[in-house]
């Protein structure tokens, strides 16, 4: 195949050049696997090489196979993509599994990725409330991802990781697909490393269904051909159907959609600490790759899919590598000065906005020194901007020790979120993402 033309020198040269231990890569046509190799060394310290059976982390590739069993219980009628999910829940109005698997639930971004052997003391219940009217906008969000999560396990009775497995993997011949915190073997794993090569330990989270995932590159390329066979044909045609996020990419049931002059491309990547991913589909072509690697920074993964995308189907972009959902515009709030509260399971915390001249924000959080810092706006947002302050509650104090801001105007106040995080890897390890409510009103 032209597509595997000079792939094992990119690969070398992708490792070499962006430090990454390991890339495995998998090809499969028709219903195939075809191709399958992997470079690099899965376990730095112990020499142990990368192959084709070595399983990595999948991160948000993992989503796919949730919205796949979704749509499969649907299909054996014991649930509806389109009723409210069953329960009692506190939320205004009920999402349903269709917007769910969209990011349309109205939940907020999330994670809270956690190392060692004691629970996390975040409670994601805390943070599990919506922040926009079901079906009104897209959020990439984990926790609805975790609510699909529960409610397969409540119509099926069966745990997320059998659910997964019986109804998923074996289905479609996936020999090495797993899901949870830690893969329990026997299978030879890839270590996770940070960019500059540290060993991740063993990272925990509260949203399985959205990003805990384990399996080969070729079970993956294999997943990516053969799973629509499992469902209805019309189920099948609804992954693939969903409200744009951009003017070049939908979002379906959970699948990056990209379309380019009657032809589709079907995709799902995957990022956290020490792993980076992706997994594409072309069905016009029947073709599918998997390329898989085990360091946080994605330029490995990026490059090695830009040679095969290039080979096979140079017409469509990399946007599907980096989707960007915030189109930035002309930042033009008038200077004033903003005065409100940030909701959190702590309480409320005091912020002051003034804004300046130049594009330049005043922040002042609770009683830290305020901070100057420049500002944008996307056309969601009317301030978006990230500062170096700690938020002080006891979640954001774990691992997430900067802060950032993403207000609307809204009537005469300001509208939006303050979120807690931890700005990459390079030092420590990633950190959980965490979004509280904020408004705030003029001051003189």
């Amino acid at each position: 195949m032209s597509v595997l033309d000079g792939l094992d020198e990119v690969c070398e040269q992708a490792l070499a050049a962006h430090g990454c231990p390991s890339v495995s890569v998998a090809v499969a046509q028709g219903q195939e696997l075809v191709f399958a190799r992997a470079y690099g060394l899965a376990d730095v310290a112990g020499g142990r090489a990368a192959t084709p059976e070595t399983a990595y982390g999948l991160a948000s590739i993992t989503k796919a196979f949730t919205a796949v069993a979704v749509c499969l219980a649907a299909d054996r009628g014991l649930l509806d993509l389109d009723a409210p999910v069953p329960g009692s829940h506190p939320w205004a109005t009920v999402p349903t599994p269709r917007q769910l698997m969209q990011h349309r639930g109205g939940f907020p971004a999330y994670y809270d990725f956690h190392y060692g052997d004691e629970p996390s003391p975040i409670d994601p219940a805390a943070y599990l409330r919506q922040v926009r009217t079901p079906g009104s906008d897209f959020e990439y969000s984990n926790l609805g991802y975790g609510q699909l999560g529960e409610l397969l396990e409540q119509v099926s009775g069966q745990s997320l990781r059998t659910h997964l497995r019986t109804h998923v993997a074996e289905p479609l011949g996936l020999t090495s697909f797993e899901l949870g915190d830690v893969h329990p073997g026997p299978a030879p794993v890839a270590r996770r490393y940070t960019p500059d090569g540290r060993t991740y330990p063993d990272c925990h989270s509260s949203h399985l269904a959205a990003g805990s995932g384990w399996a080969t590159a070729g079970d993956i390329a294999l997943f990516a051909r053969r799973s629509a066979g499992l469902l209805r044909p019309a189920t099948a045609a609804a992954v693939l159907d969903g409200p744009a996020i951009t003017d070049r990419l939908d979002y379906g049931l959970g699948r990056m959609v990209q379309r380019e002059g009657g032809s589709v491309i079907s995709s799902h990547g995957g990022g956290m600490g020490g792993v980076s991913t992706m997994m594409i589909d072309l069905p016009d072509r029947e073709v599918s790759f998997a390329v898989l690697t085990n360091s946080t920074d994605k330029s490995a993964r990026n490059a090695v899919v830009r040679h095969l995308m290039d080979a096979v189907a140079p017409e469509f972009d990399s946007g599907h590598l980096q989707p960007v959902t915030e189109r930035a515009r002309d930042f033009t709030l008038a200077p004033g000065g903003w005065a409100g509260r940030i909701e959190t399971p702590d309480g409320e915390i005091p912020l002051r906005l003034d804004v300046l001249t130049d594009r330049q924000v005043r922040v002042a959080l609770a009683d830290l020194p305020p901070v100057t810092v420049p500002a944008a706006a996307s056309h969601r947002w009317d301030v978006r901007l990230a500062a170096d302050l700690q938020l002080p509650t006891v979640d954001a104090r774990l691992n997430s020790p900067s802060f950032g801001l993403e207000l609307r105007t809204d009537g005469d106040g300001l509208t939006g979120f303050a979120i807690a995080y931890k700005d990459g890897d390079r030092e420590g390890l990633l950190g959980p993402y965490l979004v509280h409510p904020c408004r705030l009103l003029p001051v003189g």
